[in-house]
């Protein structure tokens, strides 16, 4: 059943209670501002400007390190509010997302006329509107500069998602989150790219960040800590 935008909005702004990376504005007035761009950005010099600034500000010369981070990072952020929203029944249409980025910040997204999907099995739409209209998309335009495996890409993606589970578990509305993440977890591209464990997500591959100077350490789910006895200090928050 379609939802009318100002629902909608409404859910939008309840689960941007959760934190940063599950804001999405609603606001009309922002049409003014010429530095919104439409996701999925398609635009490769775009993606290549913001990827090369992000290897700038981790203070790496590798383009497929900062690629993979910022590929998980746009993940993080198209999963969060899009899943909280979907636990509490509405799916929102990403038709009219757009987003923006400024150092330092999460990356920032604007839904310009608001319209959704209420429905009891949102797994389906969320797959839908996140990863065939947004994820596999930016995959083909950032694959037009950089070399990643698709392991790894789709691993990001996972991780990203598992990730919201982090967040919002457990908070009020939230209860049916866990099971549409593994749904949406056992749904082609991400079979097979990680596994829980006592309920702790560990991914199948490397999003790469171990290779951030002088060391990056390594992420709460990655891979490589079942092979690493001493794991790294931390990781960056992606999309930051």
């Amino acid at each position: 059943m379609r939802v009318e935008g100002a629902e909608v909005a409404r859910v939008l702004r309840d689960v941007a209670r959760l934190g940063p990376y599950f804001e999405v504005v609603t606001d009309p007035a922002e049409e003014a501002d010429p530095t919104w761009r439409p996701l999925p950005e398609r635009d490769t010099a775009r993606l290549i400007g913001l990827t090369d600034a992000y290897a700038e500000r981790l203070g790496t010369g590798e383009r497929r390190v900062a690629a993979s981070i910022l590929f998980q990072g746009l993940a993080s952020r198209l999963w969060s509010p899009v899943v909280a929203a979907a636990a509490q029944g509405v799916v929102p249409d990403l038709g009219g997302l757009h987003w923006r980025w400024a150092p330092g910040a999460p990356i920032a997204l604007w839904l310009r006329d608001p319209a959704g999907l209420r429905t009891g099995d949102p797994a389906g739409p969320v797959h839908r509107e996140v990863v065939d209209g947004q994820l596999r998309p930016l995959r083909e335009t950032m694959l037009g500069f950089v070399r990643l495996a698709d392991g790894l890409l789709w691993g990001n993606a996972a991780s990203a998602l598992a990730g919201t589970l982090r967040v919002a578990s457990g908070r009020p509305g939230m209860d049916g989150m866990d099971g549409l993440v593994r749904d949406l977890l056992a749904r082609d591209p991400l079979t097979g790219t990680g596994s829980f464990d006592h309920g702790d997500f560990t991914r199948r591959s490397c999003c790469l960040y171990y290779r951030v100077p002088p060391e990056g350490g390594l992420c709460g789910d990655c891979a490589l800590k079942r092979r690493t006895p001493e794991p790294g200090p931390g990781t960056l928050s992606p999309g930051q």
